[in-house]
Formats: structure tokens, C-alpha cells, sequence
């Protein structure tokens, strides 16, 4: 897999020397500015410590994740320097550890379905889940939100993963061969 991405992608990798560090992508947020990163079930100390030594550049913060979920369950980007939050008690927990520790300052964006948090901010847009699936979060994203968005229906998908940022893979754009 690592040679595919370096590559047939461009994509850089860089592999963990630890053998005790676990790291799932749901556990790493980026802000543009800083890392947090999710210590759950899913992602350890060890693996915080890797997205540190592979990022120098940028702050990386480890935030305790209470709960079966990972951290972008809980907490996503909702545009720049905003952040998507919900009530629930485990989500305003988190958001609590992170204004503490966190060496930037953030909107939120808070939203009533704790499931309506975990959204997308993608090339200026938004992508959240459809109005059937989180219908008063749904009304707060169009009244709160004016930069551009996408809503899709991941009920059925939803039901295996915890999310839109479990079930996408972002890449750049590629460049393509005007002619031969």
C-alpha cells in the first residue's frame, strides 16, 4: 500500500518506527493550524507522538476521546477557524480539553444531533448529512453557515462507520496530460 501511495499518488508516507503506535485517521484533526489527536480505543499516545514527528511545523495536542467513538465523531471543521461541535455531554467534554490545551482560538459551530458534528470542510464547502437524517442540525447549518454546502444521505453507511470522515479518502487534485 505504502508504494502505491508514494508512488503511483505522489502521496508522501512516512511509516511508523514504533511498533506499539496505533494512529486511525478519524483520531487526527487539522485545523490549518494545529493537530489534535484523538487518544481512544482507536489511536494511543505512541501514535499522537508519530503525527508529531511527521508534522514538526504544526502543534500536535493528544486529547482524551471518553466514549466508543473517534475524535472527529465528535468534533470536525466547519470552515476556517470554525470548528462543528454538538451538545452532548462527551462532545462538550472534549471541546472543553481542547480550548484548554489548544494553542489557537475557535469558533463553534454547535449542533443538537451529536452525528450532525462530524462533517466535511472541503475547498471552501461544507459537506454534512442530509436533512432527513439530522433535521433540526440541518436548519442551524443553513441559518449559521454562509460558505457554500453539500448534504448526502449516509444512513445506510452510517450504520457500519462512524461518519462522512470515515467513509472518504481526500486527495489533491490531480494533474492530468493535456496531449500526447
Amino acid at each position: 500500500m505504502a508504494i502505491i501511495l508514494k508512488k503511483e499518488l505522489d502521496i508522501p508516507v512516512i511509516e511508523l518506527d514504533d511498533l506499539n503506535a496505533q494512529l486511525d485517521g478519524g483520531d487526527v484533526l487539522f485545523t490549518g493550524r494545529e493537530f489534535f489527536v484523538g487518544i481512544s480505543g482507536f489511536t494511543n499516545e505512541e501514535g499522537a507522538r508519530a503525527v508529531a514527528m511527521a508534522f514538526p511545523e504544526y502543534p500536535v495536542t493528544p486529547i482524551r476521546v471518553n466514549g466508543s467513538k473517534r475524535l472527529k465523531y465528535y468534533v470536525t471543521m466547519a470552515g476556517p477557524d470554525v470548528l462543528a461541535v454538538s451538545t452532548s455531554a462527551t462532545c462538550q467534554d472534549i471541546v472543553k480539553r481542547m480550548e484548554r490545551v489548544g494553542s489557537f482560538t475557535y469558533q463553534k459551530l454547535t449542533l443538537p444531533d451529536e452525528k450532525a458534528a462530524n462533517m466535511l470542510y472541503i475547498n471552501g464547502t461544507i459537506v454534512h448529512r442530509s436533512p432527513t437524517e439530522i433535521p433540526e442540525a440541518y436548519k442551524t447549518i443553513k441559518e449559521k453557515i454562509d460558505i457554500p454546502t453539500r448534504n448526502i444521505n449516509i444512513s445506510e453507511f452510517s450504520q457500519y462507520s462512524s461518519g462522512l470522515t470515515s467513509s472518504c479518502l481526500l486527495l489533491r487534485r490531480w494533474k492530468s496530460i493535456r496531449s500526447l
